[in-house]
């Protein structure tokens, strides 16, 4: 990595400007450009999640997230404009940064650029995999709970809008600015139901919502905030969310996250699975 990150400098005529930060997918080093503007270099793992991450940045153009100045897709690096490193993790009203990322979800939501993977493809092979995973991997999630995540990505999956969709919109991706006052970073880059993204906003802090004296309605409060902020239908949201969690539930059973962290994804795809029941977000 060294290496290559001394030859993208080279390239782009660019020297450090800061201590290097990495997250899960990549390396974040603070830049200044031959004008001596500030950017920021981002190289990422190659991953075919981390493919369309500079198709969705030129698709928005800077318009709710953060520049695109250049791109080396051979190396998966970019070369972005640079936000203040706090994020909507910081914001001191819950409600209200839950009703900023909605908004920000609304902005993101333009036409999906030609080659980006489409959700509605994906569908078969979703439903699928949660009956699969559902029957073989160890303590199994009640099957109700896995029989309406199925119902969704079969009623919903087929049929879904060709909308730019984020992907991983959660509070540490949406960072303060001065051009807009909240950006977003670090999409996945996929096509199809912006409802999609209510899942990830979900799980930020979804340990306070847990330990709500009625967690159910404190759920479904988070998502009517989010949906209305978003304009977007809150049923569609519900759904997606469940399902989605009954998807993060296996992964994490899968691949050995924390037993307290498949029981936070376990929780919240039971609660989900129940109708709401009367006005959630009063």
């Amino acid at each position: 990595m060294p290496g290559l990150v001394e030859a993208l400098l080279e390239q782009w005529e660019c020297r450090p400007d800061g201590a290097a930060t990495h997250g899960q997918v990549g390396l974040v080093l603070p830049v200044r450009d031959a004008e001596g503007a500030a950017a920021v270099l981002k190289v990422s793992f190659p991953h075919p999640g981390n493919v369309h991450e500079p198709d969705a940045y030129t698709a928005w153009g800077g318009r709710g997230a953060v520049r695109l100045h250049r791109r080396d897709d051979a190396r998966f690096a970019m070369l972005l404009e640079r936000a203040d490193p706090r994020t909507l993790a910081d914001h001191p009203d819950l409600d209200e940064a839950v009703a900023l990322a909605g908004r920000l979800t609304r902005t993101l939501a333009v036409a999906a650029p030609p080659g980006l993977p489409r959700l509605s493809e994906q569908a078969g092979p979703w439903a699928e995999e949660l009956r699969r995973d559902a029957d073989r991997l160890p303590r199994p999630l009640p099957r109700r709970v896995v029989d309406a995540a199925v119902a969704t990505v079969r009623e919903l999956g087929p049929e879904q809008p060709d909308t730019l969709v984020h992907g991983d919109l959660h509070f540490g991706n949406v960072l303060r600015a001065e051009r807009e006052p909240w950006l977003a970073i670090d999409p996945k880059g996929r096509a199809g139901d912006p409802a999609y993204d209510g899942f990830t906003l979900l799980r930020s802090r979804v340990e306070e919502l847990l330990a709500a004296d009625d967690p159910h309605r404190a759920v479904l409060r988070r998502l009517a905030i989010y949906a209305e902020a978003a304009e977007l239908d809150p049923e569609r949201v519900r759904r997606w969310a469940q399902a989605r969690a009954v998807s993060a539930a296996h992964w994490g059973r899968e691949h050995g996250d924390p037993h307290w962290l498949v029981e936070l994804a376990d929780r919240t795809a039971e609660l989900l699975s129940r109708s709401p029941a009367g006005p959630a977000a009063d």
